[in-house]
């Protein structure tokens, strides 16, 4: 029997698509196709609109989802890619640019994983409220291997207030 492991991912989207809706729509829908295609949903947080990084101009739909399937983290970054792109996503580009749906890796059970197309934990989701909002209502004691925080933790560093300058 294959090893199961679980992801923490992260979804995003700010473009109407013509089949499926408005960004809400595209990450419930996007859920559906990854579990049609043999992934288990074990959770989903709730979506949360955030405003864009970047040149983009539209708020996005961001949330979070976690995962449980036999594939190692380049297989299912494969997956995704397959997924984001029949959502109508195509590569290349300028960063941060409005996209249909966004699939990002977060973190994974297996630790930390690190290839030229691929690195998880995900480089940048400690300093992601998108992220850790999401993140942390699904999945608030999963350690990020790196620091060894929870996301409870990393999220209420990210958006507890600052103290005053003296």
């Amino acid at each position: 029997m294959a090893a199961r492991w679980r992801y923490l991912l992260a979804l995003g989207s700010n473009v109407r698509h013509p089949r499926h809706g408005p960004p809400r729509a595209v990450l419930e829908a996007a859920l559906a196709q990854l579990q049609q295609s043999g992934v288990a949903l074990v959770s989903s947080a709730s979506t949360i609109e955030t405003d864009p990084i970047g040149p983009s101009i539209r708020r996005y739909a961001n949330s979070a989802a976690v995962i449980e399937t036999g594939l190692d983290p380049p297989d299912l970054l494969a997956l995704l890619k397959h997924v984001e792109h029949a959502f109508g996503r195509r590569p290349g580009g300028q960063p941060w640019r409005a996209r249909v749906l966004d699939l990002d890796i977060v973190l994974w059970s297996g630790g930390a994983f690190a290839s030229d197309e691929l690195t998880v934990p995900h480089p940048l989701f400690r300093k992601r409220a998108f992220v850790l909002l999401p993140a942390a209502e699904i999945a608030p004691g999963w350690r990020d291997p790196l620091s060894g925080r929870t996301v409870r933790q990393l999220r209420a560093r990210l958006t507890r207030p600052c103290a005053g300058h003296r």
